[in-house]
């Protein structure tokens, strides 16, 4: 596909080429001639190289050195409010799709028992891939059952754990991670097996909008990450989310407001180096925090309710229209754009200002902040 950007320049070199970035390119590792990564992004770029913008996750991280940095423009990922996956339910359709995972609960994984309504749950919507931290995700369950809620008796005061997401015919991971997921439960925390609920679930939008929405938190525990758009939709829906410090994330979550982010590395007080958190520590981390939000009310709520009443329009269809309008009228009049790493979303608004638009409440609209993103410990 990157090849497309060098034959529309070949046959029409005066029409205008958008190339999205839309991963998470190492670029530590593209920036080192000696990696693989650098050699399969320098084939990348040598075929994309002609486009007029390059458009980037707002990561600075994310684009290498050798990109033209006057053509990059940052623009996040995004999610509609009103489809399959974010759309409000009434308690009816709520129920009847719960149902419906139940019963694929039920045929699928038979040992599993999901007791929602009597009893929450912590859930973790993403693929079955690599990165997207599921050991860590199991450790910090089964830390917040043997340390923190060792001496609950009832048992309906105790959450359960699901863990879903969508398989893709193009994901090699998705079936040996799965694989290594229900194998680390048997091996590791037998004794919880039945209180975690590993799914993947089938082409069925409101299933996963469900399992979002009525979950009483959510977490989000990548080692890699782009933007994750996962993070915006639980917010959306006023559930609060543990999250670590990857990618795009600490653009969505406004620590200790919305949900908790969690570092995975730490400076080394010995050598001052960026080391990775120990495994134990950082389940323990997740697991303090978990236990905060299921025994403390008042701060779950004011969580809750920061969470639904700050997400910003950024991340939605409304700012990805704005974005996308902007680039096409510009580019379709003939005007050249030069972001030079600014957000495609403040051009637009700045030419719409420039031509007499005024913009109402400007002081309380929620964005995303403009800063480059580094590890608190850094």
């Amino acid at each position: 596909m990157p090849k497309l950007v060098e034959i529309a320049k070949s046959i029409d070199p005066n029409r205008p080429v958008i190339f999205r970035s839309h991963i998470q390119v190492r670029a530590d590792r593209a920036n080192d001639e000696t990696t693989n990564t650098a050699r399969v992004w320098n084939w990348v770029w040598q075929h994309v190289k002609k486009c007029d913008v390059f458009v980037s996750h707002p990561v600075p991280d994310f684009v290498p050195n050798n990109v033209t940095s006057e053509k990059v423009g940052y623009m996040p990922a995004t999610t509609d409010w009103l489809d399959g996956l974010n759309k409000e339910l009434d308690t009816w359709d709520t129920m009847h799709f719960i149902h419906e995972f139940r019963m694929d609960v039920k045929s699928g994984a038979p040992n599993f028992k999901f007791a929602f309504p009597r009893r929450k749950y912590i859930v973790q919507i993403a693929r079955f891939d690599p990165a997207k931290g599921i050991p860590d995700v199991l450790a910090s369950y089964a830390h917040l059952r043997r340390h923190f809620m060792q001496d609950e008796d009832d048992i309906d005061k105790i959450p359960q754990l699901v863990i879903a997401g969508h398989g893709a015919i193009d994901d090699p991971d998705a079936k040996p991670i799965y694989e290594e997921t229900m194998a680390a439960i048997k091996q590791l925390y037998p004794e919880f097996a039945k209180d975690i609920i590993v799914m993947r679930v089938g082409p069925c939008d409101q299933v996963l909008n469900v399992l979002m929405r009525e979950a009483h938190v959510a977490l989000q525990l990548s080692t890699r990450e782009g933007f994750e758009v996962k993070v915006s939709e639980a917010l959306h829906a006023g559930v609060p989310i543990i999250a670590t410090w990857r990618g795009g994330i600490p653009l969505q979550v406004v620590g200790d407001r919305a949900g908790y982010l969690i570092e995975r590395d730490v400076k080394d007080k010995e050598t001052g180096q960026t080391v990775a958190r120990d495994a134990g520590e950082f389940a323990q981390a997740v697991a303090e925090k978990l236990y905060l939000l299921f025994t403390s009310p008042t701060t779950y709520d004011s969580m809750s309710k920061y969470a639904s009443n700050n997400v910003s329009d950024e991340v939605s269809t409304v700012g990805n229209a704005l974005c996308w309008l902007y680039l096409a009228d510009t580019l379709a009049k003939g005007k050249a754009v030069v972001p030079e790493r600014m957000w495609i979303h403040d051009m637009a608004r700045q030419l719409a200002a420039e031509e007499g638009v005024v913009f109402e409440d400007t002081k309380t609209e929620t964005k995303l902040p403009r800063v480059d993103l580094l590890q608190p410990s850094q």
